[in-house]
């Protein structure tokens, strides 16, 4: 497990299921980096190697993450086989990696037992780029300053939509 920056402490960790799910992640990743989290990136799984998945997690916290991100397709079992296993948020994007074109896995990763939370986004890179989103809001709730490039980051999405819709005016003139 490698910090991505050696400068910042990790606070996050995207976990992904398998080396073909690193196209959807990077979403999260570009997000997080463009905020200034810390993160890691992880490749494990629930079913091969379920020993480096209980290991990870069970040491997830101790290393300062506070939020993990868990991407899998097909059977997507591993965002909840580690929210079984720890008491940080885990957030699941269901990666489009079969015929059923990601549907197996947003149930796999939505249907949860009760106790067993999971907080689901959309399938693929939206998804993923929710979920940094979202892991950084969680993380804003302690940090003016993050809480702030928060704010700023809607202002400009509202604001570049704007600007479409100008542009879309000049074109009917």
């Amino acid at each position: 497990m490698k910090a991505k920056s050696a400068k910042k402490s990790v606070v996050v960790s995207v976990v992904m299921g398998s080396d073909s799910d690193l196209p959807i992640m990077t979403e999260a990743a570009k997000i997080l980096e463009e905020f200034g989290i810390g993160y890691e990136l992880m490749l494990t799984s629930a079913h091969r190697t379920p020993e480096r998945t209980t290991k990870f997690t069970k040491t997830a916290a101790s290393r300062g993450v506070k939020v993990i991100i868990v991407g899998a397709g097909a059977a997507a079992h591993l965002a909840g086989v580690i929210a079984s296993q720890t008491l940080l948020p885990v957030i699941g994007v269901p990666i489009d990696a079969t015929s059923l074109h990601g549907l197996d896995a947003l149930l796999s990763t939505v249907q949860m037992p009760g106790g067993i939370p999971v907080a689901t986004m959309a399938i693929g890179k939206a998804g993923a780029k929710n979920a940094a989103l979202f892991a950084i809001r969680f993380l804003a709730l302690e940090d003016k300053t993050l809480s702030a490039k928060l704010a700023a980051y809607v202002a400009k999405m509202a604001k570049d939509v704007e600007k479409k819709q100008e542009n879309l005016s000049c074109l009917k003139s």
